[in-house]
């Protein structure tokens, strides 16, 4: 068994396609925190797409991690000179696999922050981009106010020069680059965030401002926040999956990445020192990402949410299994088709009913194996941007709230932290006590869960939300979610 590093890679099987690249030759140009799954399968594979064609060899990635969970990433790839198997996985069991060589370094910032800071204030480096969860921005979800108040950041106040977080880090070497009189960089959020780019924009200049009002000033005029929209489902990389490299293509990846066939990315052409040439991988680089990121945030992310604890709760555990239920189908495509497509505007390229039904193809592709506990994970970050935006809107116009509020719901009952079978739920949510403390609250006072004002803002005053609301919730008591689904499927809830 080979193990995966710069020397094997002219040894792997000929069935696993490597870099035709010299990887000596590589300029770091971008350095990216948040090295998981998901970058792996997206952008660095968008860039490594780039250099097997003779291009942006001086665009190469230097990866940060912040938090101590990043440790093993760090540990894996040095051990792999950067380099890791991409694993596409095809409904019929087709499988196209590949070694990803554009990453060629990786920095650990709890080790040595400095280091950090100095690798962004490299004169290559011209983009820094981020894939740092919904959460990762530090904002208020109702009020969009960044947080001054979190550990961290005050601990990054106090002491600029050890900075623990993303954002005392980026903002340190914005201030050495421009003391130096070197351009800034381009800051490039691939979140699942509407406006990503501007919601980055409104947290670095907000910290910034806290830090220094001159230096905010300074961001605020000339730091570039261009706004994307990203999409490949890349589950959690298992045991199973690092065996099946083994057993296929012979080498041993420490960590490998799976994912669907399809990728996505539209990008905001609005970058200060130069980018890649990321339309000839395949990139839709476009003058408004604001049709596609609505349209894959209210259609695909809030459908996960529509499916995860419903299914969770029906019994099933793997997001194929609940997409291949006819009922959760139907589900789905109704509130696609009722709900939060009136919310949405014409998406340049793309047919909504189409896009729609296709999602519904990739929830079922049983290769991948998404876990339903994977998109039930931190859903206080995910809710407020992803679903509440639908109700709102349809609040407004007057337009149909009951399967989003279903949804609403259907999460306050997964946070009671218990099945329909008497099993413990693990919730994995930045603040799952207090929502689990509010949700065991519920039986005796079903607003208890949406009282929070930080997540749900005023839902809790409009008399339709409420009436909808707690209708699902008492069905979700009484009938369980499977008998609630029919109810709502039949127009007899």
């Amino acid at each position: 068994m080979l193990p995966l590093n710069a020397e094997t890679l002219s040894e792997l099987s000929a069935e696993l396609a490597v870099p035709t690249y010299d990887r000596g030759a590589l300029r770091t140009g971008i350095v990216h925190f948040g090295v998981g799954g998901f970058h792996r399968a997206h952008q660095a594979m968008y860039l490594d797409r780039l250099m097997n064609a003779g291009q942006a060899l001086d665009w190469a990635i230097c990866g940060v991690g912040v938090m101590p969970g990043d440790r093993r990433m760090q540990q894996v790839l040095d051990a792999q000179d950067g380099l890791y198997t991409l694993v596409v996985k095809a409904p019929d069991g087709t499988l196209e696999a590949r070694v990803i060589g554009s990453i060629k370094e990786y920095l650990f910032a709890p080790d040595d922050p400095g280091a950090v800071i100095e690798k962004m204030a490299s004169e290559d480096v011209r983009i820094v981009s981020l894939t740092v969860t919904e959460g990762g921005y530090n904002f208020n979800a109702v009020t969009g106010e960044f947080m001054a108040n979190t550990k961290d950041v005050q601990h990054d106040l106090s002491l600029p020069n050890e900075p623990r977080t993303t954002f005392g880090l980026i903002t340190a070497a914005i201030e050495r680059r421009r003391d130096r009189g070197l351009p800034p960089f381009t800051i490039m959020s691939c979140d699942n965030i509407q406006g990503n780019g501007d919601a980055a924009r409104r947290s670095f200049v907000a910290f910034a401002s806290l830090r220094d009002p001159a230096l905010a000033s300074y961001v605020e005029a000339n730091v570039r926040f261009p706004n994307s929209m990203v999409d490949r489902i890349t589950p959690v990389t298992t045991d199973d999956d690092r065996d099946e490299v083994r057993k296929q293509f012979g080498v041993d990846d420490g960590w490998p990445v799976v994912c669907e066939p399809f990728t996505q990315w539209a990008l905001e052409d609005k970058f200060g020192s130069g980018r890649p040439r990321w339309e000839d991988a395949g990139v839709q680089v476009v003058p408004d990402v604001e049709p596609y990121e609505l349209m894959k945030l209210r259609l695909l992310n809030a459908s996960h949410q529509a499916l995860c604890y419903f299914g969770y709760l029906s019994g099933y555990r793997f997001v194929h299994d609940v997409a291949g239920d006819p009922l959760f189908a139907k589900f789905l495509l109704t509130y696609m088709e009722r709900e939060a497509e009136p919310t949405l505007a014409a998406v340049p390229g793309i047919d909504l009913r189409e896009y729609q039904h296709q999602l519904i193809d990739r929830f079922s592709n049983a290769q991948v194996r998404d876990t339903v506990a994977r998109l039930c994970a931190e859903s206080s970050d995910r809710i407020p941007k992803w679903l509440l935006p639908v109700v709102r809107r349809n609040l407004e116009t007057g337009g149909e709230i009951l399967l989003s509020t279903a949804v609403v719901a259907s999460w306050a009952r997964y946070d009671e932290g218990v099945d329909e079978q008497g099993e413990p739920i693990e919730i994995v949510d930045r603040l799952r006590d207090e929502l689990n403390a509010a949700a065991l609250r519920q039986r005796e006072d079903p607003l208890a869960f949406i009282r929070n004002r930080d997540l749900f803002g005023d839902l809790v005053d409009d008399e339709r939300f409420v009436s909808a609301y707690t209708a699902v919730l008492s069905s979700l008591h009484t009938r369980g979610a499977r008998a609630t689904l029919e109810g709502l499927m039949s127009g007899s809830l």
